[in-house]
């Protein structure tokens, strides 16, 4: 595995790989990995001849109080499992190789980015957005991979895929969840035992309302009522969203739609934000 720090290595890299015929397969992420990400470059070996992990702390997709600063970074804890998951490079670029003084051009999708994390974090997609379109354009990958746990990310790269044309595959792969049925994310790190048992109630939550639905229930007033009800019981946990959206609009159902229906939640377990989904 090589790494590569600056644009034109990776861009160097990247036309030598095209102009041999190989194809690339990229992951995106900002570093502090965990087995979730590890498999998004599984799946990404499966699916071309090389597998480039860019491991980026993205600042325009932090709000102004978000946690930027304390995001967790092990560089070289994440290079050695890139390598250990079967990543050929990992692309590491600082802030001033992606953001030079005087960079002023960035990338909105307005519709699909606009609700749930769109509400309560309004300049997130926009980061989002522009660092995955600068990303591809350097990569220059045949396809791209992303997890399942960030649906509404995955809905917003795949418009603004194809609302400019970008020749580029976005695979979604199902959200891996660690022994006690949390969703794995980076933030789970600042989390204290108590705190990791109050959010459990999430993927309880979400499992309880889909066996709502398979029993018949089709009221989406029922059953988001249902799942902030029952995370409601836990004292540490504060409600931001619970709704039930079309996967590929984000737009909220008037009824559930077996197949078509998203369970979309976010929440503050004390300080740490979590998000989660389940599809129904």
């Amino acid at each position: 595995m090589q790494t590569l720090r600056t644009v034109s290595e990776m861009q160097n890299v990247a036309r030598e790989l095209r102009s041999a015929g190989r194809t690339i397969a990229f992951v995106p992420t900002m570093g502090a990995l965990h087995e979730g990400h590890l498999d998004l470059v599984r799946l990404a070996a499966t699916k071309a001849d090389v597998v480039v992990v860019s491991i980026f702390v993205n600042p325009t997709q932090f709000g102004p109080n978000e946690d930027f600063q304390r995001y967790p970074r092990d560089l070289e804890g994440d290079s050695a499992k890139c390598e250990t998951a079967g990543a050929h490079y990992i692309f590491t670029p600082t802030k001033d190789e992606l953001y030079p003084a005087g960079y002023s051009t960035f990338i909105t999708e307005e519709s699909v980015a606009k609700p749930l994390e769109g509400i309560s974090r309004p300049v997130h997609f926009r980061g989002v957005t522009t660092i995955v379109a600068m990303l591809f354009n350097i990569v220059q990958p045949t396809c791209a991979i992303f997890g399942q746990k960030d649906a509404q990310q995955v809905a917003v790269i795949r418009k603004m895929v194809a609302d400019l044309h970008l020749p580029v595959e976005i695979i979604t792969c199902p959200t891996t969840r660690d022994h006690d049925g949390l969703a794995l994310s980076s933030r789970n790190a600042y989390l204290t035992p108590t705190q990791r048992q109050a959010a459990l109630a999430i993927p309880r939550t979400l499992q309880a309302i889909k066996a709502m639905a398979e029993k018949g229930e089709r009221r989406v007033e029922r059953l988001t009522a249902e799942a902030t009800h029952l995370l409601a019981d836990q004292r540490q946990i504060r409600v931001i969203y619970v709704a039930l959206v079309d996967p590929q609009t984000m737009q909220p159902l008037r009824e559930l739609e077996p197949g078509n229906a998203l369970l979309a939640i976010a929440a503050w377990v004390d300080e740490t934000r979590l998000i989660d989904n389940i599809l129904l």
